[in-house]
């Protein structure tokens, strides 16, 4: 899937392959927590251990180029898969020890703890979400299963351009769709998709998530002068996809996406804060519920949640091990729950 040329950019940015198609990348939160320096809003949102995260792709292709993106040139642009399909055991098996390769000089660190250290080598949870499009890989449900076995939760990111693949899905922790826009003409703009019919893909997509028992959020990055406009347009496509939570994240503007944008479209949290209050007040069923100033986002909750914001890990495990569909009351909690 990628050439010779471009896995050796990526190694030089500290990704690592796995097999032909996956890749992994240690998230500045994960080094943050093992240098005691503070965990990322997961954590303060839903009770994610940043020090026990995994961050990799299952799929380094993607469908979208869109403007706001860090990561550039690091994922190929295409819609069908091609090539060699590696096994799910092999995936995971191998992304875990890329991941514990990563870290291993914390372990000599003056600032990281042995305990924090020693319990960054047991993955808790995998955020699909580095690069690409992680849904796009053709075994993604036995993925996610696999992963449930092994106790690691799932937080899965899509930008919605394949609904075939969110059919599949039975169980995932949290399920997220991007809506990078809030009509068709700004979002063909903003993501620049390969699909013709990118439109009626997001829209299928939210008409999906609508229907799934599990968690689920929808994603908005606000890119200042870009996207911050049609509240009625963001209220329609919220609506439809109905999630039980909606983060509303600052565009930063690092990486390969300063050739299409500038620093003045980066929005400070006052900014980002203001926009969700306004939006709010469209969303008569969401509540603000949590902030992370320094990632410049904020967690809107739907009513219905009754104030159970975070996940009951055990709960998950014990729901979807056993052959049932989760529920999204099932297994949330109104306190931050221990891992397993």
């Amino acid at each position: 899937m990628l050439s010779k040329d471009q896995i050796q950019e990526l190694e030089k940015q500290q990704y690592r392959m796995v097999g032909d198609h996956s890749s992994v990348k240690v998230c500045g939160w994960t080094k943050n927590m093992l240098r005691g320096q503070g965990s990322c809003y997961k954590f303060k949102f839903y009770g994610i251990r940043s020090h026990q995260c995994l961050q990799m792709t299952s799929s380094m292709h993607c469908a979208n180029r869109c403007t706001f993106c860090w990561r550039g040139e690091k994922a190929p642009v295409q819609k069908e898969w091609k090539g060699k399909i590696d096994d799910v055991d092999f995936i995971i098996d191998n992304s875990e020890a890329a991941h514990e390769k990563l870290l291993l000089g914390f372990g000599g660190c003056e600032k990281t703890t042995k305990k924090i250290y020693d319990e960054s080598k047991q993955v808790r949870h995998v955020a699909l979400s580095l690069t690409g499009e992680p849904i796009a890989y053709p075994k993604i449900n036995e993925l996610l299963e696999e992963f449930h076995k092994r106790k690691i939760s799932t937080f899965l990111v899509t930008n919605a351009q394949y609904p075939e693949q969110i059919e599949k899905i039975k169980n995932v922790t949290q399920f997220y769709i991007s809506v990078d826009a809030p009509n068709k003409i700004k979002l063909k703009e903003i993501d620049q998709p390969l699909f013709t019919d990118f439109y009626e893909r997001l829209l299928q997509s939210l008409d999906l998530m609508r229907n799934a028992s599990y968690r689920t959020c929808i994603r908005l990055t606000l890119v200042k002068g870009q996207n911050d406009l049609d509240l009625e347009g963001y209220k329609q496509l919220i609506e439809r996809g109905d999630p039980d939570f909606i983060e509303v994240k600052g565009y930063m503007h690092v990486g390969a996406s300063r050739k299409f944008l500038e620093r003045d479209n980066m929005p400070m949290h006052n900014e980002v804060d203001d926009f969700t209050k306004r939006l709010i007040d469209e969303l008569e069923d969401y509540e603000i519920v949590s902030e992370h100033k320094a990632s410049r986002v904020l967690c809107l909750m739907h009513k219905r949640m009754n104030g159970k914001q975070y996940i009951d890990f055990s709960k998950f495990f014990e729901i979807v091990n056993s052959g049932k569909v989760a529920e999204a009351l099932d297994y949330s909690s109104e306190k931050i729950m221990p891992n397993l």
